[in-house]
């Protein structure tokens, strides 16, 4: 016992003294890739051959690669080469990144939907984007999106979205309720930078026409049975991300600030700002356990329209609750759960899960207080399963069975591809 102490009290005292020094980078060596390209890793990375020798820089670039999809588990080794230079080796894991995906999500009342889709997340080996998904929400519906971040320098990159989704959603008169086919059918283009390691920015603009039909339900004389509508969308997101991964644990702490403006060319659906933060914090629970929390609140301008913007959703927010129930111009969602990995064999493992999901909209119209009215309170609670391959990237196929809570609620199972968030 005596022995290893001294012996970690040396590699410490190593590991310290090496670090202050003014040694330099002789040559940062990538290995273990396989499609990730070299030249893209030392593209992106801070440190570089001719510099000061960092741990903290070192550390950071580490941690800048194990957010990347390609990128299953990364760490760094330091060797001497001559004189005061070191060689230092970024070593990779690389993830499978040809990824087919699929949601499925169903209730009690027998609605059923699913999105099937395939993305490549490192095209080109280098950290580039590209996919696409086919949905069957009673409606077709499809999509394309493109999504470089490192495209221009390790900095600055270039995301465009397509898509043409079309649901039965459902519009809530004063007392009744409508079924509309809606079709959103959009192109959107963002710029996107790194500012520091752990804040970036997104800023661009989005062109889109919505489409309402009347299909069934309740009728209103103040409520067209159908509407076409163009659209201007300016859009900026800042995000904080302090979060490091170890296959499928996650800890630390990130948030996402999404604003946006709408204009429109129809009074009926005026124009309209909105904006969400959406609030994630993770930790380590034991050798197997990860705590996981999601924290949304968002706002929009409070007109009273049959069209508000935030919808309560099975596959967005509450599982189990069905698609597309309710609409509000606010909305305060909390998603917590426990994961505990059950079973972890080299390349694949288990996770089983107990969450709660709660939440409370403002209807269209009124007021704060609409977010403490026990008819807008929603909470559910359920177990789930994930199964994970641990080098394929986001390869989590999860079951979620959720159970309302509060009265008169339903329950149902969610079928997905990735962790709920």
């Amino acid at each position: 016992m005596i022995k290893k102490i001294i012996i970690l009290i040396v590699l410490s005292v190593f590991n310290q003294t090496l670090f202050s020094q003014d040694y330099l980078v002789d040559d940062l060596k990538v290995q273990g890739n396989k499609k990730l390209k070299a030249s893209f890793v030392k593209h992106i990375a801070a440190l570089k051959s001719g510099e000061k020798l960092d741990s903290l820089v070192i550390e950071q670039d580490i941690l800048r690669l194990k957010r990347l999809p390609s990128v299953a588990h990364a760490y760094y080794q330091v060797f001497h080469s001559y004189d005061n230079k070191y060689n230092v080796f970024y070593n990779i894991e690389e993830n499978f990144t040809l990824i087919p995906s699929l949601s499925v999500y169903t209730t009690n009342d027998d609605e059923f939907a699913y999105r099937l889709g395939l993305s490549e997340f490192n095209l080109l080996g280098r950290n580039i984007a590209l996919g696409g998904f086919y949905q069957k929400d009673i409606y077709d519906s499809y999509a394309i999106n493109f999504k470089a971040p490192y495209l221009f320098s390790n900095r600055f990159g270039l995301a465009i979205n397509y898509q043409d989704l079309t649901t039965l959603e459902p519009v809530f008169l004063e007392n009744d309720e409508a079924n509309y086919k809606y079709n959103n059918e959009s192109i959107e283009v963002l710029g996107l930078f790194e500012m520091n390691f752990k804040n970036r920015i997104q800023f661009g603009f989005n062109y889109f026409v919505e489409d309402y039909k009347y299909r069934s339900g309740a009728t209103s004389s103040n409520v067209p049975q159908e509407l076409n509508v163009n659209k201007w969308l300016i859009k900026g997101i800042y995000e904080y991300n302090n979060l490091d991964y170890y296959y499928q644990y996650v800890s630390g702490f990130r948030s996402m600030l999404n604003l946006q403006y709408v204009t429109s060319t129809n009074s009926m659906l005026p124009d309209f700002f909105i904006g969400f933060n959406d609030f994630y914090y993770f930790k380590r629970v034991g050798a197997k356990g990860n705590w996981a929390n999601r924290i949304r609140l968002g706002l929009s301008k409070n007109d009273k329209t049959p069209f508000a913007p935030f919808s309560v959703d099975n596959n967005l927010n509450i599982r189990g609750v069905g698609n597309t129930i309710d609409r509000g111009t606010g909305s305060i969602v909390f998603n917590t759960e426990y994961r505990h990995t059950l079973y972890d064999k080299n390349w694949f493992c288990v996770q089983g899960n107990a969450f709660i999901d709660s939440g409370t909209w403002q209807n269209p119209g009124g007021s704060l207080s609409d977010f403490t009215n026990s008819n807008n309170i929603r909470v559910y609670s359920g177990l789930g399963l994930r199964f994970i391959h641990k080098k394929i990237y986001n390869a989590v196929f999860r079951i979620d069975y959720g159970i309302g809570l509060t009265k008169n609620e339903t329950k149902g199972l969610v079928f997905g591809i990735g962790q709920y968030f």
